[in-house]
């Protein structure tokens, strides 16, 4: 083979995908390739390549921090079983590796598998996490949330119970035509606020509306300073927003340049620009995690308040230095004192930027 993909998720099946149309050998190791995935994908519209397999999308976004905020912007859910489709050209083997150089991997049962190998299991390590708990309902029970055509990206507003002070808030967006996913979340915490405790929060929120709970919950923990890796692809490099948690979407547009670059026998390497755009996001998400539990919704409202440009700037390219940098001294110019204090001296509060990468 010319390369083989070690982790079958969608940053995995991305690169695969890629690879495979640029005419390479391609072999995808999972160590189990069919199981179903649970988990929600989603992104906002631009930052989503044109061949993105969208389930359902909006046409705009609402954010209620102190004030309520409209996001002129769209926002998608992408269909998990075109996300997870690969093409005959791709061979598939279910296994685990257990170790690799950059040109074999090694799978638990004596097998060696020869090519380029990218490793995409994920991100590893790491004390900070985004944690939440979901279910779907039907659309019109979800209409005290949500409107139509919109995506409610958060809703800082207290839950109806709680017991910790941590701050979470509601994520409510179509999933379908006629369903709406309903997630508590935490935004940011160390270690990742337990899901026994969202669960009780979202299923409050309900209560209050009247709406039964549905038997079955999507459970999501992201890691979100966990170490960094050269010769990886998605979550693994270090792709994931510390401040939102995303990463499928870079997954999606820098697939073809990763294959252009394995295909070309350049190395799969970090650039410099994205390991400062990391740095600066680490300091983003200490800074973040400082923060009282009444100052994030402060926070959040002036980060909807600066404009379009540069709330795209810091949630958009991993590797877009100048843009991040000048979204952040933007938020802080905007931020009162007491706030600024928070942004300029975290560390000693948070600690997140212990973790190398």
């Amino acid at each position: 083979m010319d390369v083989v993909v070690v982790g079958g998720g969608p940053a995995g099946r991305a690169l695969a995908r890629a690879c495979a149309a640029r005419g390479l050998g391609t072999t995808l190791v999972d160590p189990n390739p069919a199981r179903p995935w649970r988990a929600t994908y989603a992104a906002w519209v631009d930052e989503l390549p044109a061949d993105a397999p969208v389930a359902v999308s909006t046409s705009k976004a609402r954010a209620v921090t102190t004030t309520e905020h409209v996001i002129p912007r769209g926002y998608a859910v992408l269909d998990n079983e075109r996300l997870r489709r690969l093409p005959d050209e791709v061979r598939v083997i279910s296994g685990r590796v257990v170790g690799h150089t950059e040109m074999s991997a090694t799978l638990a049962d004596g097998r060696v598998l020869t090519g380029r190998v990218v490793d995409a299991t994920g991100a590893a390590g790491g004390r900070a996490a985004q944690t939440a708990v979901g279910v779907v309902v039907p659309a019109e029970l979800a209409a005290p949330f949500v409107g139509a055509d919109e995506a409610l990206i958060m809703d800082w507003r207290k839950p109806p119970a709680a017991t910790t002070s941590d701050p979470t808030f509601l994520y409510a967006i179509p999933v379908s035509a006629d369903e709406v996913l309903l997630e508590e979340t935490s935004l940011a915490r160390r270690p990742g606020l337990p899901l026994r405790e969202l669960r009780l929060r979202l299923h409050a929120r309900l209560a209050v509306h009247g709406i039964p709970v549905p038997d079955d919950e999507e459970r999501v923990r992201i890691p979100l300073d966990g170490r960094a890796r050269d010769g990886a692809f998605g979550a693994a490099a270090g792709w994931i927003h510390p401040a939102t948690g995303y990463s499928v979407a870079a997954s999606l547009r820098r697939a073809p340049v990763v294959a252009e670059m394995i295909a070309n026998g350049s190395p799969v390497a970090r650039s410099a620009a994205e390991r400062a755009v990391r740095r600066l996001r680490l300091r983003g998400l200490a800074a973040l995690l400082a923060l009282r539990p009444d100052q994030v919704p402060e926070f959040f409202n002036e980060f909807f308040h600066l404009s379009g440009s540069f709330q795209r700037d810091y949630l958009g390219g991993h590797d877009d230095l100048r843009g991040t940098a000048r979204a952040m001294l933007r938020l802080f110019g905007s931020a009162g004192w007491p706030m600024r204090a928070r942004l300029v001296f975290p560390v000693h509060s948070a600690k997140v930027l212990e973790t190398p990468g």
